[in-house]
């Protein structure tokens, strides 16, 4: 698929998570900034997903199966509004740590996402 997206989503999480993890850090929940940080990096993933059906689409296959690449992608863009709404429901420190943690676990989807395409 595109590196460049990969990665910018990539770095875009870890920076998410690395906010979020602070402010849990500082016994704070989530502000409304950090959801905007939030829709930032969904935004990117739902790009992803985009892209990576119009590469399906276009006759490109992926190297371990279209199936789980195809539900790694959805799996991605529910990664962060999922976390975010469970941090909406826990308003403390530890909303701020699970929107990290979903961050996190976004990133690890992007890694996974790129030895599935082939990468």
């Amino acid at each position: 698929m595109l590196d460049a997206l990969t990665v910018a989503i990539s770095v875009t999480a870890l920076a998410l998570a690395a906010w979020c993890g602070y402010a849990a850090y500082r016994d704070q929940p989530t502000k409304d900034w950090h959801f905007i940080g939030m829709a930032v990096v969904t935004g990117l993933a739902l790009v992803q997903l985009v892209v990576g059906i119009v590469r399906l689409a276009g006759g490109d296959e992926p190297a371990q199966g279209t199936t789980i690449f195809v539900a790694y992608l959805i799996g991605a863009l529910a990664t962060v509004p999922s976390a975010g709404v469970l941090s909406l429901a826990e308003r403390t420190r530890w909303g701020s740590a699970t929107v990290a943690a979903g961050a996190v676990l976004l990133a690890v989807l992007e890694v996974r996402l790129y030895d599935i395409w082939g990468g």
